[in-house]
């Protein structure tokens, strides 16, 4: 008699089509975010490497060696910008 009443096919195989495409891109997102996570994981471990150079490498010397402490080929200053009006002091001192 009436068939309003009686689940829709297509109603459904579009709610699943619908389901599976926010399934799709949760999936790229979250995987997106994943990325970001890791190099910044990445990031904060050689930014520790490098500070534990910094502090306990001046410390290693033995006390006949004068002078600063020799850059190995993988230290370079690495800067970080958070935003346009924040300077790190190296830069302010520069401009």
């Amino acid at each position: 008699m009436f068939s309003i009443f009686q689940p829709s096919r297509n109603g459904h195989l579009r709610r699943v089509m619908t389901l599976l495409e926010e399934a799709h891109m949760a999936r790229i997102e979250h995987q997106a975010a994943a990325e970001h996570h890791g190099a910044l994981a990445r990031m904060y471990a050689e930014r520790a490497k490098r500070l534990e150079r910094e502090l306990y490498g001046s410390a290693a010397l033995p006390s006949g060696e004068s002078g600063a402490p020799q850059k190995a080929a993988d230290d370079k200053q690495v800067v970080y910008a958070l935003d346009a009006n924040r300077r790190l002091d190296g830069q302010a001192k520069a401009s």
